[in-house]
């Protein structure tokens, strides 16, 4: 594996194609010339439109919903790359998917994190660059560089900056205990206290709330999170800290808005006045709700890259 490329090439597949534009106009660079498309039996078909040899190269894909299709995508750019003989080739995945199968909850169960990591490495990738795992433990699942970036230092400040004057009043929760460490990260980083949301999950994409840890009464609530699939477990939560625990008000953010299933129709009906997520994931016009606010994580990225091609630590990103 080289240790360095001779320049940036940014390319993005069909899922986060704007994204790669973006962090590339970041970095003053064009996006890679690349098509992804698919055959009439729905293959995939790769063709990259420009030399790539000693280059570093970054594939910017999501692998949110069609999964297997942007997964697909990922892997065999990443082989088309390998075989045009780029001098390193790191995997962007704003959104990791496949990553809430990372143990052997019981008998005959697949990790299907770990075969993620597997095949991404097998195909060619030098190095992941990725944001909020949904296990930070799936790291250690790849033999490769794996830089695990963090939504938390980019929510954090749209919230002080919106509670500037007023945040005597607030409280971070996390929504299970799951998410505490983050939800932990989120309060230190902004001075807050925190609260926890006990809850029991009866099977998948159901939960039950069962208790609240912590008194949230008569006050204004962030729930932080690192993902929204259906919306079971936020709108669950956000309910129970009103009706239970007597809350004021609720608002949420997470890094993944993955929104399948009846979410949107239930994050409408909820008691969240206002949800702040970042668009690892491109949101369609048709899922926009009033309730939404939308922050970009191409600026993270791009400074990411232009780390990584430098040596520089990533680190930094951390604290920003």
């Amino acid at each position: 594996m080289n240790l360095h490329g001779k320049d940036i090439k940014i390319f993005g597949a069909n899922a986060t194609q704007g994204m790669a534009e973006q962090i590339a106009t970041r970095l003053s660079l064009p996006v890679g010339q690349a098509e992804v498309k698919q055959f009439s039996d729905g293959e995939i078909s790769v063709s990259i439109g420009e030399s790539v040899r000693g280059s570093d190269v970054f594939v910017v894909q999501s692998t949110c919903s069609p999964v297997n299709d942007n997964v697909m995508e990922l892997l065999i750019m990443i082989d088309a790359f390998k075989r045009a003989s780029a001098g390193r080739i790191t995997a962007v995945i704003p959104y990791f998917g496949y990553a809430r199968q990372d143990r052997k909850a019981k008998a005959r169960d697949p990790i299907s994190a770990k075969l993620m990591a597997d095949i991404i490495t097998v195909a060619g990738a030098d190095r992941v660059l990725s944001m909020d795992l949904h296990c930070p433990q799936i790291q250690g699942f790849f033999n490769i560089p794996v830089d695990h970036l963090l939504g938390v230092p980019i929510l954090t400040p749209y919230f002080e900056t919106k509670f500037k004057d007023s945040k005597d009043n607030l409280i971070v929760v996390s929504p299970d205990l799951g998410s505490v460490t983050r939800a932990r990260n989120f309060s230190q980083r902004m001075g807050l206290p925190l609260a926890i949301v006990d809850k029991r999950r009866q099977k998948a994409n159901v939960s039950e709330v069962m208790n609240i840890i912590g008194d949230v009464k008569d006050k204004d609530v962030i729930i932080v999170d690192d993902m929204i699939d259906t919306a079971g477990t936020l709108c669950n939560a956000a309910k129970a800290i009103i009706e239970v625990g007597g809350a004021k008000s609720v608002m949420a953010c997470a890094t993944h808005a993955v929104l399948s299933g009846p979410a949107i129709e239930r994050l409408a009906d909820s008691v969240i006045s206002e949800l702040v997520i970042l668009d690892t994931i491109p949101l369609s016009p048709e899922k926009m709700i009033d309730k939404f606010t939308v922050l970009p994580v191409a600026p993270v990225f791009a400074q990411a890259i232009q780390r990584i091609y430098a040596d520089t630590p990533v680190s930094p990103l951390f604290n920003i």
